[in-house]
């Protein structure tokens, strides 16, 4: 199994495998061009998108600047939003629905590190990482500032309030909010 194959599994992995970094690098010359494109080249930045992401719905729009570690493990639904100096760190599937806000400096972390160093680094110095999947359904707003962790999914019709962490799933038609993140009250 290589190490891209563990990483999409949600097995231990070792992130500096030179496959990953390939795709990294090639991550990395893609959004250097998506960020300097001005907003008013439509066409380009769209182009851009679906060469990086692995699906892009039409009506897609993402200010710059925008992060990602490899793009190919991100979807995003219709007529869905990013605003500004979003992160999505995407070792493993981001899927996010259509119709779904996502306010300014939102970040989506699907790695993690075992928290014991003694499990996080090996003898030789590599660095053992694993990572689980994130999705979002479809009409969903995700105020500014909120950190959306490993393996969390959140229902449909659902808001969660800015600068929230989000550690473990949140249900649909909800708004949540705090840190820890949780439900307040249904909508």
């Amino acid at each position: 199994m290589t190490e891209k194959e563990k990483m999409l599994s949600g097995q231990n992995y070792l992130a500096r495998d030179p496959e990953l970094i390939l795709l990294h690098k090639n991550c990395r010359k893609i959004l250097s061009e998506f960020n300097s494109i001005t907003s008013d080249n439509v066409e380009s930045r769209i182009s851009l998108l679906n060469n990086l992401f692995e699906k892009v719905e039409d009506g897609v729009w993402i200010e710059s600047p925008f992060y990602c570690d490899y793009g190919i493990n991100i979807s995003i639904g219709k007529n869905t939003f990013i605003n500004f100096n979003c992160v999505f760190i995407d070792n493993n599937k981001i899927e996010i629905g259509s119709n779904v806000l996502i306010g300014p400096g939102v970040h989506f972390y699907t790695p993690s590190h075992p928290v014991k160093s003694k499990e996080r680094v090996k003898s030789d110095g590599k660095y053992i990482t694993n990572a689980l999947p994130i999705k979002v359904g479809n009409n969903v707003w995700i105020g500014g500032n909120s950190s959306i962790c490993q393996g969390v999914k959140i229902g449909s019709n659902t808001t969660i309030g800015a600068n929230s962490l989000v550690l473990s799933d949140i249900p649909a038609g909800v708004l949540a909010y705090g840190n820890p993140c949780k439900v307040i009250k249904k909508l």
